[in-house]
């Protein structure tokens, strides 16, 4: 059963979700809607463009929201694909909760890093690549066998972990420092530990929001995750940190506001 890891890890031109509109199917549908708006529009135009004002950066920002409510309300005429169901149901599907003592770790990485100018001390052990390998022994043992979904699964992360580090993953603060320490074709997961790992779970439920499966599938999925989380809470103590590095804070340090 591969999951994750059959979900596309291609982060060369990512740009923030919130930037990016992604190609997907969907997304097709509403170019094409905007595009035949725009050939109707000018068409209607073309008997009365002397009459016209041209319009206002307010006025067009207004037509895009009209136009985009307006793709929304006609979905519903353009279902036979289905892709507009599905990503309803993923949008309300993608739900990862993280465990209460695991938010605490987030708030005190986020303050150590922002508020105090420390780093967590790199090369981190275990790294990213030991815990995945740890869970699975731990599954292994557990179950009696060892699947090949949970380790699709684990090398899933692995992927998206790699290629989502440097682009989401980090505070300006640590820019400088990963740098220094990923040089050459050296895999972040060799380096970097549970601290930026966790961070990667928060990422999750956005990641997830822009790839068209089943629901079925994501429910497993997500199963699979909180599994994994659990499994990094019983063993806190032991791969997270309890204090981090205040020697060697990034020289950028001041030049951007952490997100």
């Amino acid at each position: 059963m591969e999951i994750l890891c059959s979900l596309p890890c291609n982060w060369d031109e990512w740009v923030g979700a919130d930037r990016l509109m992604k190609h997907t199917e969907e997304n097709v549908v509403k170019q094409q809607a905007l595009d035949k708006k725009q050939g109707v529009d000018k068409s209607s135009k073309s008997g009365r463009s002397s009459q016209t004002k041209p319009k206002s950066s307010a006025d067009a920002k207004a037509d895009k929201e009209d136009l985009k409510n307006t793709v929304t309300k006609g979905k519903k005429r353009k279902s036979d694909s289905g892709v507009e169901k599905v990503n309803s149901s993923i949008e309300k599907l993608v739900k990862i909760q993280i465990p209460a003592t695991l938010k605490k770790q987030l708030v005190d990485d986020w303050e150590f890093v922002t508020q105090q100018d420390k780093l967590v001390k790199l090369p981190r052990s275990p790294n990213v690549d030991d815990i995945l390998t740890k869970y699975l022994e731990y599954r292994s043992k557990k179950d009696g066998i060892m699947t090949d979904s949970i380790g699709e699964i684990l090398k899933g992360i692995r992927c998206y972990f790699d290629k989502a580090l440097p682009v989401m993953l980090l505070y300006n603060k640590e820019r400088q420092q990963y740098h220094e320490v990923v040089l050459d074709d050296v895999s972040p997961s060799t380096i970097y530990g549970a601290e930026h790992l966790l961070r990667l779970f928060v990422k999750f439920p956005e990641l997830l929001a822009y790839v068209n499966i089943e629901e079925e599938t994501l429910t497993r999925l997500q199963q699979k995750l909180m599994d994994f989380l659990k499994f990094l809470q019983k063993n806190q103590s032991t791969f997270f940190l309890s204090a981090y590095d205040g020697s060697r804070v990034s020289e950028g340090k001041g030049k951007g506001k952490d997100d």
